[in-house]
């Protein structure tokens, strides 16, 4: 009988279906380091969300460990090459937070463009007047999408349905296939150039790290909006900084940042131009039953049926195991 340890908050259904497929489970989320150590020493699989970070440590200390899986999209806090030093699977659960994340862009979107959280605010204070609250239609404005996979594209079927134009870049998809999401394929520099509002939704590679900087803020309209639920890297907060107070940048509404959790004393949070939650692109109950149970089927396909699914790495593999790999 395997044993997969649960190292952080996950879905109930994600325990109930893997006792039902023979899994000895060990759900203790929220412990320190340390105490995780322990329990991986006699682990075959873990699960973990963004709070656990699976580094080298933790892959020395669980000889038996056979596959770690990420209950959600994102395995930035996994380290891959320590994993494929280790012979050890990374699976996540790709497109289960897709309309989550999607919705929660749009929302940033439409709570940035008419000024919600400061009327709020306001109306919380006992103040009544609508005076620097005038807000801003999306019908009719060119929303510029940088990535289009499966959460741009979610986010492309809802601006069209506000009588948006939606315009994008993805370096893998084609104009004809974008063209079906009714999508106008660009360049990244006609996204600068063109968009009202600017929403990203690409990975975390050293190609895409600050895509927005001064260079590119500089191309875009004066008082264009930014929207970020995918990596906080993506922009170079500095430079943003720069656009908020020169107006380049009317607004911004971000979900994720370089730095998590935000620094208390970070410039976002004393500007009344930007919107900030705490990374909850994927955080309905909706999604979190779809990550787990989806990482519950994968470890029942790899342990009890030798199908391994959604692996994002490929590690070393020896003896036996080599020739089913």
């Amino acid at each position: 009988m395997a044993t997969v340890f649960i190292a952080d908050k996950v879905a109930d259904d994600c325990v109930a279906m893997l006792q039902q497929s023979g899994f000895n489970v060990i759900n203790k989320p929220g412990l320190e380091v340390s105490e995780k150590l322990d329990i991986l020493a006699s682990a075959d699989a873990l699960i973990v969300r963004s709070a656990t970070k699976v580094n080298a440590e933790m892959f020395a200390a669980a000889p038996n460990l056979k596959v770690v899986g990420r209950a959600g999209t994102g395995v930035d806090n996994i380290d891959l090459e320590a994993a494929n030093a280790s012979g050890v699977w990374v699976m996540n659960a790709p497109g289960q937070n897709t309309l989550a994340a999607a919705e929660h862009a749009f929302a940033l979107m439409m709570t940035m463009c008419r000024n919600i959280p400061a009327a709020d605010s306001r109306m919380r204070s006992g103040d009544w007047s609508k005076g620097g609250l005038m807000g801003t239609e999306l019908d009719g404005k060119t929303l510029g999408l940088v990535g289009l996979g499966r959460i741009g594209r979610e986010v492309a079927k809802r601006a069209a349905a506000f009588n948006m134009r939606v315009i994008g870049f993805d370096p893998f998809l084609s104009a004809q296939d974008a063209g079906q999401w009714d999508i106008e394929k660009c360049e990244l520099s006609d996204v600068w150039a063109q968009a009202d509002i600017i929403s990203l939704h690409a990975p975390m590679t050293p190609e895409t790290k600050h895509v927005l900087n001064a260079a590119s803020f500089a191309q875009c309209k004066n008082g264009v909006r930014i929207v970020n639920c995918a990596r906080g890297g993506l922009i170079d907060d500095n430079s943003l900084v720069d656009a908020l107070e020169t107006g380049k940048v009317a607004g911004a509404a971000l979900d994720v940042f370089e730095v998590e959790p935000l620094p208390a004393d970070h410039a976002f949070l004393t500007n009344q131009n930007v919107i900030v939650t705490p990374h909850l692109g994927a955080s309905t109950f909706e999604s979190q039953v779809k990550v787990a149970t989806a990482i519950a089927r994968q470890f029942d396909a790899f342990f009890n049926h030798d199908d391994i699914q959604c692996a994002v790495n490929e590690p070393v593999v020896n003896g036996k195991t080599a020739p089913s790999v």
